[in-house]
């Protein structure tokens, strides 16, 4: 499915040439946006799954599904966030172009992790010797080479069910219940990961679209910068947090957290948000109370009960934090402001207020 279509050159107005901009699609709101930020200037991307949609399992409108069905060039985390995805994918043209985000070269992956059940947070870094012979991004030497997207088709195996999902509708099921082995899909929140890319972005948005490459290439070298700045705006701010203890509401946040020096103690829920059963929410309780928590992240589209029920009785506060961005304005920015969210959420925890 990694074929590129070349897209026909229009008379524009005034007897001007202007290149078509490819049909774009996205899954989640901060590829799109990061999407939307390359192709600045050029076009606008579809977004497939809205901000309050469950990545895990949506179901697309129709609007959303001709939107996919039709474009040029897909970009998605992977199967590991959004395994429905892989069926509609493998129905697109032969000519479309599925970029796998998981799959590019440079991104820093962890496998799944469990630190209340371990009792201490071990280290799941990979650096992709065994998830594709990725190597781990440390320097931006290699952002040119993302053009070769050979294997990024293979969607239709099914390898990580149960990941990500944001509906109240699992409310009734047991976290005992689910597979949590694997890749942590919530890769885009580490701003390395971002940076990493937009570079493959806008080399592959300039394969399908040739005649709008310095554009895209202009656009991401921008971006680049952007984030290179927001990144050290953001260790700076999080230097409070370092020594506060907390737990979060499902454990999405560890890319964030190991870019940035912090450590969580735990979370109620496992990284697919599957609600906790009895043995873990004890099992927490008791790391609350060995930990000392002062702070307890909930998250904006979840019942906070959960979370009053591992502090209770703590004196430990709740704040909020939210890793896909819910109530933000999709678009360019909407990747930065998430960004910058999540610090005012952790700041907030740092000062007590």
């Amino acid at each position: 499915m990694i074929r590129f279509s070349l897209y026909v050159i229009g008379a524009g107005l005034a007897g001007q040439a202007a290149a078509e901009a490819p049909k774009v699609a996205t899954d989640i709101a901060p590829v799109h946006s990061l999407v939307a930020r390359v192709m600045d200037g050029v076009g606008s991307p579809d977004l497939i799954i809205p901000p309050g949609a469950s990545p895990h399992s949506n179901a697309m409108r129709p609007s959303q599904a001709r939107a996919l069905q039709s474009a040029d060039v897909v970009f998605w985390v992977g199967e590991e966030l959004t395994p429905w995805m892989a069926k509609p994918l493998s129905a697109l043209s032969e000519d479309a172009q599925l970029v796998t985000l998981l799959d590019t070269d440079g991104t820093v992956l962890y496998d799944f992790r469990d630190v209340t059940e371990e009792g201490h947070e071990e280290d799941h870094h990979d650096d992709h010797d065994d998830h594709d012979d990725h190597a781990k991004h440390d320097d931006h030497s290699d952002h040119d080479d993302h053009d070769d997207h050979d294997g990024h088709d293979d969607h239709a195996e099914d390898k990580h069910e149960g990941h990500d999902d944001h509906e109240e509708g699992h409310a009734g099921h047991d976290d005992h219940g689910h597979d949590h082995d694997g890749i942590d899909p919530h890769a885009w929140l580490d701003p390395e990961n971002a940076r990493v890319w937009i570079q493959v972005i806008a080399e592959s948005l300039a394969t399908a679209d040739p005649e709008n490459a310095q554009q895209y290439r202009d656009n991401a070298q921008a971006a680049d910068a952007e984030l290179a700045g927001l990144q050290d705006e953001i260790a700076a701010d999080l230097s409070g947090m370092q020594a506060r203890s907390f737990i979060t509401f499902h454990d999405a946040y560890q890319y964030f957290e190991k870019r940035f020096g912090l450590e969580t103690s735990g979370s109620v829920s496992l990284g697919d948000a599957s609600a906790p059963g009895p043995a873990r929410l004890a099992a927490l309780q008791e790391k609350v109370t060995e930990d000392q928590i002062v702070c307890a992240f909930a998250e904006p589209q979840y019942d906070t009960r959960l979370v009053k029920t591992a502090i209770e009785g703590t004196g430990a506060a709740i704040y909020h934090l939210d890793p896909i961005g819910v109530a933000l304005n999709p678009g360019a920015d909407q990747y930065t402001d998430l960004l910058r969210a999540l610090v005012d959420g952790y700041q907030a925890c740092a000062n007590g207020s």
